[in-house]
């Protein structure tokens, strides 16, 4: 088991523009939780134009599926996404992180 970080990369006036979509998108997020595979998520502030998301499971393709299949990426709100292995070296469940890309923790 390991996680992966899901970066979003938000168009202009985001907070404004997710409002029809917002329901939708935390309705996924939260089926996602549900099934174990969301262990956190949130937009930054201060500009509000990334969103970060950090997913459990054996791959990357958990984050990769979530992104594909969300109404914020389908409906244009995001410019942007990436998913990166993240190696998790201290704090809760770091012991659980087996993520190997060089460079890491």
């Amino acid at each position: 088991m390991g996680y992966s970080a899901l970066f979003y990369h938000v168009v202009d006036k985001f907070v404004e523009r997710r409002v029809p979509f917002r329901e939708l998108h935390l309705a996924h997020a939260q089926a996602a939780a549900q099934r174990g595979e969301l262990a956190l998520g949130g937009a930054l502030a201060d500009p509000a134009d990334t969103a970060l998301l950090i997913f459990r499971g054996s791959s990357p393709e958990t984050a990769k599926t979530f992104a594909e299949n969300d109404p914020y990426v389908r409906n244009g709100l995001v410019q942007r996404w990436e998913v990166r292995p993240w190696n998790v070296v201290v704090g809760a469940n770091a012991e659980l992180s087996t993520a190997s890309w060089k460079g890491g923790g």
